[in-house]
């Protein structure tokens, strides 16, 4: 909440000095950005369950009130560029809410950061979506879903500042990833790193020298790619000459390692670990089945705190897996009990069989 409600400031601020530049295209783009990747894609869909709560506690009002107070804000900086969507969208909460103070959100004053902004925790969260975005794209190369737990990341944090900023998130990047830990590499050597030069650019700069300089750069060791990193740049020798190298004009990559997949943005490495236990498959696949019993209770029309029974084909990987997550599988879909055996229930896929579940309302 705090988070959002941050970025929301920041975003009032922007939009205002834009405008005010005569800058409305990136002012624009600026509230797209905050709409779709800060507050749908990523505040909304990591705080589903305080939003589905069956209560309204304080929890579940603090993340109505916060997600209120945006799309308010939203609809009086929108009002410029979408107006009639802009009203209807202020209209529409101003009924549900009566806080409205105008008859229009043309009537309204344009909005005015409060000063509240928390430029650390800003800085946190990005460093939390940056890391989700790149484990999912890993997970995207060797086609594991989403649904299919694993089981470690490790990330060679570059300082104690960008260490302590993943700490501070690990839980939620974990949550967002599906992977059950998140460990730092301390191990020199763990994960290897090579730079490449960028000819185009660099070749411009060094000349006749360019030859040299690919060579040193190839057979820098890890401290020294390690510095680059950090520091930005790096000097080398070259025939004599002392020549400094900016990080811009390379790309730092790193080897993937048995039974990893590495990937790299910036001074910023993340190690997916993609090797599957028996017990992560049977965990994935009970998964997937919470999956295919919840959507066949909203077919169903079951109200969502109704209890229900499960009846399931007989299949040896399907029971195999509620052996071992069954409790788990019966928490989530608020079953009763799941039984194996022949039935007359909706037919689903996994990725390999096709059988037929039923999910009756518990009597």
């Amino acid at each position: 909440d705090r988070w959002i409600l941050s970025k929301l400031n920041s975003l009032v601020k922007a939009v205002d000095e834009s405008l005010n530049d005569y800058e409305p295209t990136r002012a624009g783009r600026m509230i797209d950005e905050f709409v779709c990747d800060n507050l749908s894609n990523w505040y909304v869909r990591i705080n589903r369950k305080r939003f589905w709560g069956k209560e309204m506690d304080n929890d579940k009002l603090a993340a109505f009130q916060t997600l209120y107070t945006c799309l308010e804000t939203v609809a009086k900086l929108l009002a410029p560029f979408a107006p009639f969507y802009a009203d209807r969208l202020y209209l529409d909460l101003a009924q549900a809410t009566g806080r409205a103070t105008a008859d229009s959100v043309h009537l309204e004053k344009f909005p005015t950061a409060d000063g509240y902004e928390d430029v650390e925790l800003e800085a946190q969260m990005e460093l939390s979506q940056k890391i989700s975005s790149m484990v999912l794209a890993l997970r995207r190369k060797v086609n594991i879903k989403v649904k299919q737990p694993l089981q470690r990341i490790m990330i060679p944090a570059v300082d104690n500042l960008q260490r302590q900023r993943i700490e501070a998130v690990a839980e939620t990047i974990l949550n967002e990833v599906n992977v059950k830990q998140l460990d730092f590499a301390e191990e020199e050597g763990l994960l290897v790193k090579k730079v490449k030069c960028n000819f185009r650019t660099m070749g411009k700069k060094y000349g006749k020298l360019m030859k040299g300089v690919a060579a040193v750069m190839g057979a820098l060791d890890q401290k020294q790619i390690a510095a680059l990193e950090n520091d930005g740049k790096l000097q080398i020798t070259v025939e004599g000459q002392n020549l400094d190298i900016d990080a811009a004009d390379v790309e730092i990559i790193s080897e993937d390692i048995p039974g990893w997949l590495v990937a790299n943005e910036g001074n910023l490495t993340v190690a997916l670990e993609v090797q599957l236990t028996e017990s992560l498959k049977k965990e994935g696949l009970a998964r997937e089945l919470i999956n295919r019993i919840q959507n066949i209770r909203k077919d169903s029309g079951l109200e969502i705190t109704d209890r229900i029974d499960v009846t399931i084909e007989p299949n040896k990987d399907l029971q195999d897996a509620c052996g071992e997550f069954g409790d788990f599988v019966m928490t989530q879909v608020l079953a009763d009990s799941i039984s194996f055996e022949s039935n007359d229930g909706t037919e689903v896929a996994f990725d390999d069989v096709t059988l037929k579940i039923k999910v009756e309302k518990t009597k």
